[in-house]
């Protein structure tokens, strides 16, 4: 048993769309594929994976270092990669391989290549043992079986050049009429005045037991983000996400003390150690604030348990974790590990977001199909893209 290739393609996701921050006109991310010589019902074992929005495809970081050594390893020491009964690729040593001969910290873009690559090898791994890998993080990291049924919400509301408030109106209008309980915008891409504008027209829209989450990716100072904070508690959100660059957790601290609703933050912390200094000072309530650590980007699902494990240290509980970047892989986890959910991008960065084929949001949650590893077979579009990656 052995890995015998990894592939990578670099793929545009790009969108006419902008946050506070960024646009999104010439966005990528890596597509991967690990092959494996494993036959399973008649095919050769192969996991797939790629990394969120928001951060570029690492397509050469891949090739320069962290490709060859597994390669290098699985064509000379193939049993230093398998698990204890020898029956299965084991994702912690892969792990480890990749980052063999690399220095602590400093984190920066290799994180997303390793957790891209890390996301396709558990998709392997579950294919290898046949089953989906939700059942397979519950019954080896959680309390022995999985809750296939996740919490979601819609994030989008970008601004765009053409769409005003009505554009908004109609977007978030079209993601409740999927079901959809919660639905989120950006701010902070325009004037207080303006953006509280936008909220108000969505507020207005909304019905019992639906509420309206904002999100201004990271462009606050603080003086900046304590106004807004000031202005935002005047409306029921259901959090304010990312005020402050999110390295700043005296920021986050300070914001929490003028700030009673709740917060979220962490998409963009991308270790555990990022995470911990984010618990540990950022001054985060762990009765109303949310965590949205995004493995894609943080070195893979092997970092994210330790930070599971760290957060439970803390005494925070997983339901307060909401990843970020809308895959189908924080599904695996939310449903195998039970935290509170995941966010979805109905219409934005297809094929690669949402949901498997025939899956429907109602009231805010989706149910996870019985599909071996994550489950990128189920949804078509997708797929082809993988298999024209792999060839298979």
């Amino acid at each position: 048993m052995k890995i015998t290739a990894i592939l990578e393609s670099t793929r545009p996701i790009k969108s006419d769309i902008r946050n506070a921050y960024i646009d999104f006109s010439k966005m990528t991310l890596s597509l991967v594929a690990v092959v494996t010589d494993v036959v399973r019902h008649g095919k050769p074992v192969i996991g797939y994976g790629f990394n969120s929005n928001g951060r570029y495809g690492q397509g050469q970081l891949m090739r320069e270092r962290f490709i060859p050594r597994v390669i290098e390893a699985s064509n000379n020491n193939p049993k230093s990669l398998l698990n204890d009964a020898g029956d299965n690729l084991d994702p912690h040593k892969i792990w480890v391989c990749m980052m063999t001969n690399e220095k602590p910290g400093g984190h920066g873009e290799r994180s997303v290549a390793v957790g891209t690559i890390d996301m396709a090898v558990w998709d392997a791994v579950a294919k290898i043992a046949d089953m989906p890998l939700h059942d397979m993080l519950a019954q080896k990291y959680g309390n022995g079986k999985s809750n296939p049924r996740v919490f979601v919400y819609a994030a989008g509301g970008y601004y765009q050049p053409t769409k005003g408030i009505q554009g908004l109106k109609d977007e978030m209008q079209s993601y409740l009429d999927r079901g959809y309980s919660v639905v989120k915008m950006k701010i902070g891409g325009a004037p207080l005045a303006e953006d509280c504008a936008r909220i108000e027209a969505v507020l207005k829209m909304l019905s019992p037991g639906q509420q309206l989450a904002v999100d201004a990716n990271g462009r606050f100072d603080l003086k900046t983000a304590i106004d807004y904070g000031k202005a935002l508690s005047a409306y029921p959100l259901f959090w304010y996400e990312e005020a402050g660059d999110p390295l700043d957790y005296e920021l986050q601290a300070k914001l929490g003390e003028a700030y009673s609703g709740s917060l979220a933050t962490g998409e963009n912390l991308f270790s555990m150690q990022d995470a911990r200094n984010l618990i540990r000072h950022g001054g985060m309530r762990k009765d109303r604030d949310y965590l949205q650590f995004d493995c894609a980007l943080s070195y893979g699902l092997v970092e994210y348990l330790r930070t599971l494990d760290m957060l439970k240290e803390y005494g925070w509980s997983p339901t307060r974790c909401v990843p970020h970047g809308g895959h189908q892989m924080s599904l695996a986890i939310a449903a195998g590990l039970g935290l509170g959910g995941n966010e979805s991008y109905p219409d934005l960065f297809q094929p690669y977001g949402g949901f498997p084929d025939g899956v429907k949001v109602d009231n805010g949650y989706v149910i996870l199909p019985s599909l071996a590893g994550i489950g990128f077979e189920g949804k078509a579009d997708l797929y082809a893209e993988m298999r024209a990656l792999s060839g298979v």
